[in-house]
């Protein structure tokens, strides 16, 4: 039975062995010759003008919140739907409830205003 694992098994020492072996490769091999402007902070072009750990809005996290859990119902829904037809009716019900559960919380968080920005 554990016969059946060994291409993965070898595929994952290969996969492994590549990996670190080019960062050796480039460790030795790479050019290393840092100077001040090398090392200095870069955003986009400009000086940077504030503190790296500088607080955001918590809307900011409300929001991305809000799209990881409509990407999470896309992963749920899109092969649902593939085999939908084969399920029979319970899974249909069964998906209406979860799709309503999710839009009930999307009116909630809408009446909140949590997707407006300002």
């Amino acid at each position: 039975m554990l016969a059946n694992y060994l291409p993965t098994l070898l595929f994952l020492i290969v996969a492994t062995g590549i990996g670190i072996a080019l960062m050796v490769v480039g460790r030795f091999l790479g050019p290393r010759r840092p100077d001040a402007q090398k090392l200095s902070p870069y955003e986009c072009g400009f000086e940077p003008f504030e503190d790296a750990r500088m607080k955001f809005d918590v809307r900011y996290y409300l929001i991305a919140i809000q799209f990881i859990v409509f990407d999470l119902e896309i992963i749920f829904i899109v092969p649902w739907t593939l085999v939908f037809q084969e399920l029979g009716a319970r899974a249909l019900v069964t998906m209406g409830l979860f799709v309503g559960m999710l839009f009930l919380g999307f009116i909630y968080v809408w009446k909140k205003g949590a997707l407006e920005w300002e």
